[in-house]
């Protein structure tokens, strides 16, 4: 049971050791781009690439899945990344359980946007863990974990396909050792939240360090993207750097535009330092190097990002 593509590589690492996949469920196929064509889920193509039968129902409280399972008799069904709340006649009916393969170190990072987070926050290490699914969400008793670092500028979506070929990995390893595994109880305690990201997380509040404001830009990427705002329009930023510390230029408000330096990008005072702005989305314009844009427009040293 899954949706999105880190559900996928969970699908692809079980038919790839072999296991026996008596189907796949995901959610429904939804209308996407300029035309609103119904486009299936990356869980659907994977299942059908492979000859699975896949099921998608619209709702589950309703009891809509079980002639399904009763057809199906699982003897273990996994959930990666489903996106909707499992009822306890889901939950109850498979002989080992529901297993959940979850991007992050349990109990931290419990929720729907556990890798964003982790970036946005500075951590400097995840990881993916395995679980008894229960009634509560992310609760269950652990299973299996792998940990991994993550890289200074590592974007989101980078950690996010890094994670989704461990959490593949360390699926097969569970399922081959699931008679011996012991499982272990959450400490409820030390759980941390990560809500799902919405645009307006992106903005950038320039009077924070140059460390948050790089680790924001790099947990919004590839999607909603940071912003902030240029002239009283939207400036997305695609990737950023810390400037070096001690490094000459003028210091300025928080936000303010101090240079354009080559091969570097463009320098914006933090709330200590500066960051570099190395590619950006302007006004009007595509994503782009800040230095290609400065070719064919003019940016205003000196003007105040935010304000």
């Amino acid at each position: 049971m899954g949706t999105p593509d880190f559900a996928a590589a969970s699908l692809n690492a079980m038919l790839d050791a072999g296991f026996d996949v008596v189907g796949a469920v995901s959610q429904p196929d939804k209308p996407k781009g300029r035309g609103h064509k119904l486009q299936p889920t990356e869980v659907k193509i994977a299942a059908e690439a492979a000859g699975v039968t896949v099921y998608q129902p619209e709702k589950l409280r309703n009891g809509e899945l079980m002639p399904i399972l009763d057809e199906l008799k699982p003897d273990m069904i996994v959930v990666t990344a489903y996106g909707k709340i499992l009822p306890e006649y889901i939950l109850d009916y498979p002989k080992y359980g529901c297993i959940n393969v979850h991007a992050s170190l349990l109990p931290k990072y419990r929720g729907a946007a556990p890798i964003q987070w982790a970036v946005i926050n500075g951590e400097k290490t995840t990881g993916v863990t395995t679980m008894l699914m229960d009634k509560g969400v992310d609760t269950g008793d652990m299973l299996l974990k792998e940990e991994t670092e993550i890289g200074e500028y590592e974007t989101a979506e980078e950690l996010f396909e890094r994670l989704a070929e461990i959490g593949g990995r360390l699926l097969v390893k569970t399922i081959n050792s699931i008679d011996d595994i012991v499982p272990e109880k959450q400490n409820h305690e030390k759980s941390t939240h990560a809500r799902m990201i919405s645009r307006e997380d992106g903005l950038i509040d320039w009077k924070k360090s140059s460390a948050e404001i790089t680790k924001l830009v790099c947990g919004m990427n590839s999607w909603p993207l940071a912003y902030t705002t240029y002239k009283g329009e939207i400036l997305k930023i695609v990737t950023a750097k810390k400037a070096e510390k001690g490094e000459k230029g003028e210091k300025g408000e928080p936000g303010k535009i101090l240079s354009l330096d080559k091969g570097k990008g463009l320098k914006v005072a933090a709330g200590d330092g500066a960051v570099y702005i190395e590619t950006a989305q302007f006004p009007g314009s595509r994503k782009m190097s800040v230095e290609d844009y400065a070719r064919g427009h003019e940016i205003e040293i000196g003007a105040v990002l935010g304000g």
